[in-house]
């Protein structure tokens, strides 16, 4: 567990292999994770075939009931057990695949379709995503939770990496139907892994007494009271909001602007995806730093400099070799701060804390994105990337002062 002892000095000890049930549940949510990729890009291309106004309208509805009900959703699982609404939402999202391969080649990709299928998406991630975010907690000790989480932080940009492409074969291939029959198939491995898996840890689940509303509130208020998990969400926000859209929207803005062209910019968007890949993978075999909180600001420190490279490049080089620095120091982040947070909430709030997490990294994104965005029609992608930069930076030296963080120590 974390604690703010700084006496020990953080020793190497043997690192046994993670347990078996782990990596069973780790192989089977990657493979849902890339049908899911697969899928959004069918959504969105056969959206993109009724103009942007569309295209928005599928993404508003994946999105908007995932925030609305996120906290709810934390509650739930909390309540009734995250493998249970894991084993339900993979089960709705299973039935809703195959409809939408059964009535897609009759219907067409009408928009009315595309929504409703968004709607339901996001509606299962509101109680899914805390569910599967607190799920490691439950199957490895805490020793090992780091590099648990450092492996599922590489499965899933694996995952990502690789979704837009093949999604990109199977539409050209068997269009949208095509990709709903390949993802119903991965809800259906992971519906049969989560029926066999059980959680090797007992976790208490909040009392049955509680309201579900309440346990929400409850969950905030618990993260707003706490001396770490404070300023660690608020880590978290600067993160969304200043570092995830360089990946997203600042990326294709500069190529535009640099006149790169979209191959160099699908380039750095790849080196961003190899230094996160790398980082996640050297963090899977060697554990987390010994002071977690500071690794976490740290990253955040070290993706100032791949920004500013990223921003001022003149050569392709220049841009790809900042672009795998941003994602190193994405990865060193979300590799130190997925720990930091899950060693420091009680039991009994797992999954809400998980459903904040996740809270806060969207309206921090959506708030990031359309600011950076405006910036970028009134001065220029170089100026926002560089804002990015400087913003990142302080938000990484503020961790490292601030004691609550640069103190905290994995045991």
């Amino acid at each position: 567990m974390a604690s703010l002892d700084t006496a020990r000095p953080h020793s190497a000890r043997p690192r046994p292999a993670l347990p078996r049930v782990y990596l069973v549940w780790l192989i089977g949510t990657r493979a849902s994770l890339l049908g899911d990729a697969v899928l959004y890009f069918a959504l969105g291309w056969a959206a993109s075939a009724h103009g942007g106004g569309t295209g928005a309208l599928v993404l508003t509805a994946v999105t908007l009931p995932r925030t609305l009900l996120l906290l709810l959703g934390g509650a739930v699982g909390d309540r009734f057990g995250a493998r249970l609404v894991m084993i339900t939402g993979d089960a709705v999202m299973l039935t809703a695949t195959l409809v939408l391969a059964l009535v897609g080649p009759h219907l067409g990709a009408s928009p009315w379709l595309l929504v409703m299928v968004a709607v339901v998406i996001g509606t299962v991630d509101a109680f899914y995503l805390p569910a599967t975010g607190s799920m490691p907690r439950r199957l490895v000790g805490k020793d090992q939770l780091p590099r648990a989480l450092a492996m599922q932080q590489a499965g899933g940009q694996i995952a990502s990496l690789l979704g837009a492409p093949v999604g990109a074969v199977l539409v050209a291939a068997a269009g949208l139907t095509g990709a709903a029959v390949a993802d119903a198939g991965t809800f259906a491995i992971v519906l049969v892994v989560l029926v066999c898996v059980r959680p090797a840890f007992d976790v208490e689940r909040s009392p049955r007494g509680e309201g579900l509303l309440a346990g929400a509130v409850g969950g905030v208020r618990i993260a707003v009271g706490d001396p770490v998990l404070r300023p660690t969400l608020l880590l978290t926000a600067a993160a969304a909001g200043l570092l995830l859209p360089v990946v997203s929207l600042l990326n294709p803005l500069l190529a535009r602007e640099h006149c790169w062209g979209a191959g160099v910019a699908g380039l750095v968007a790849g080196g961003q995806s190899l230094g996160m890949i790398a980082v996640a993978l050297v963090v899977s075999r060697r554990g987390t730093m010994g002071r977690i909180g500071r690794g976490a600001a740290l990253g955040l420190c070290v993706s100032a400099p791949g920004i500013t490279a990223v921003a001022l490049a003149d050569t392709t080089a220049v841009a790809v070799a900042g672009g795998i620095v941003v994602g190193a120091g994405s990865g060193m982040f979300a590799c130190h701060i997925g720990p930091l947070v899950l060693t420091n909430i009680p039991d009994t709030h797992l999954a809400r804390m998980q459903a904040l997490l996740v809270l806060v990294q969207s309206l921090a994104l959506v708030v990031g994105n359309n600011a950076l965005g405006a910036l970028t029609d009134a001065q220029g992608a170089t100026l926002a990337a560089v804002v990015c930069a400087v913003g990142v930076c302080a938000a990484g030296i503020v961790g490292l002062v601030l004691k609550p963080i640069r103190r905290l120590r994995q045991e």
